[in-house]
C-alpha cells in the first residue's frame, strides 16, 4: 500500500498544522475583498505552471517559470496592506509589551479607563443616539494611532461627555470626522479614516461603519458608532461589527475591554 512508504514525524505533523493555521488566518484577513480573487487568480497561474511542467512544455514552461522566480516580490507588492494587516493581527493578538512593560509600571497617570471615564464615554453616546447625532469614536489599545490622529485636530484633551458632545455637535467644525481617545485623553478630533474594501458588509451601515470597520482591521482599537439617521450605536472590533448593542452591552464591552486592559 501507498501509506507504507510514507513517514509522518510529529515535527511534521506540526508542520502541516502551522502551514493551515497561517492559510487559515491569511483567508480571515481577506475574504469578502477584493484581495480573494486576486489570491485565486495567483494561485491559478501557479497551477497552470505545474501542469506545464508536467507536461514538458519547455518553452511556455520557461516563460511562465520567469513569472514564478520572482513571485515573492509580486506579492508583497499586491498584497502589501493585506501582509501589513496580517502582521499587524497577529502581532497584537500575541504581543507581550502590554503585559510586561516598565512605562506602564511607572506612568500612574495614564493607566487606563476608570469607571468614571467609561460613564462619560457611554452618557454621551446616549445622548448622541437619543438626538440622533452621529459619532465616530476610536479607542487605542496596544497599536498606536498617532499616524491617524495627525490627520486631524490634535486636542489632548480630558474625556468628558461634554467635550465629546461639543465635537460632534452638528454645526462644531470638529465634528466631521473621528475621534480618537488614548491614554485617558481625547488626542485627536476631525481625524480620517481608512475605509473597509470589505464587500460583504450590509448596504444599510454608511461610510462612518464602514470607517470603523476599516480602522478595527487595520489596528487592535475597537470603535464606536452612532447613526445619523436611526441613532443605533455600534461597536467594532478585528474587523467585526456588532449593531444595535444597548447602553448597558456598551458598558459591559468597554469595562471587559479596557479596564482590565489597561489596569490589570
Amino acid at each position: 500500500m501507498i501509506l507504507n512508504f510514507i513517514s509522518l514525524s510529529i515535527l511534521d505533523i506540526f508542520d502541516i498544522m502551522l502551514v493551515a493555521f497561517l492559510l487559515y488566518q491569511v483567508y480571515i484577513l481577506i475574504r469578502g475583498t477584493v484581495a480573494i480573487n486576486i489570491f485565486l487568480g495567483l494561485f491559478l497561474f501557479y497551477m497552470i505552471w505545474l501542469l506545464v511542467r508536467a507536461l514538458n512544455m519547455e518553452l511556455l514552461s520557461s516563460i511562465l517559470g520567469q513569472f514564478i522566480g520572482v513571485g515573492v516580490i509580486a506579492l508583497i507588492i499586491v498584497f502589501q496592506l493585506e501582509i501589513r494587516k496580517f502582521l499587524l493581527v497577529m502581532g497584537s493578538k500575541y504581543d507581550l509589551s502590554q503585559k510586561i512593560s516598565f512605562a506602564k509600571w511607572l506612568d500612574k497617570e495614564d493607566s487606563g479607563f476608570d469607571e468614571n471615564i467609561i460613564v462619560q464615554i457611554t452618557d454621551a453616546c446616549q445622548n448622541f443616539s437619543e438626538s440622533k447625532t452621529g459619532a465616530l469614536i476610536v479607542i487605542e489599545k496596544g497599536s498606536s494611532l498617532n499616524s491617524f490622529a495627525e490627520t486631524g485636530e490634535i486636542l489632548k484633551a480630558k474625556i468628558s461627555t461634554g467635550i465629546l458632545e461639543s465635537i460632534f455637535f452638528k454645526n462644531s467644525p470638529l465634528h466631521d470626522g473621528a475621534v480618537i481617545l488614548s491614554k485617558n485623553k481625547i488626542l485627536a478630533a476631525r481625524c480620517i479614516l481608512p475605509v473597509t474594501d470589505n464587500r460583504n458588509i450590509p448596504a444599510a451601515l454608511g461610510l462612518r461603519h464602514r470607517a470603523a470597520i476599516g480602522i478595527s482591521q487595520n489596528t487592535d482599537a475597537h470603535v464606536i458608532t452612532v447613526s445619523e439617521e436611526t441613532g443605533n450605536i455600534a461597536y467594532a472590533r478585528g474587523g467585526e461589527i456588532k449593531v444595535k448593542i444597548s447602553i448597558v452591552e456598551l458598558s459591559n464591552l468597554l469595562k471587559a475591554n479596557y479596564s482590565s486592559f489597561i489596569q490589570n
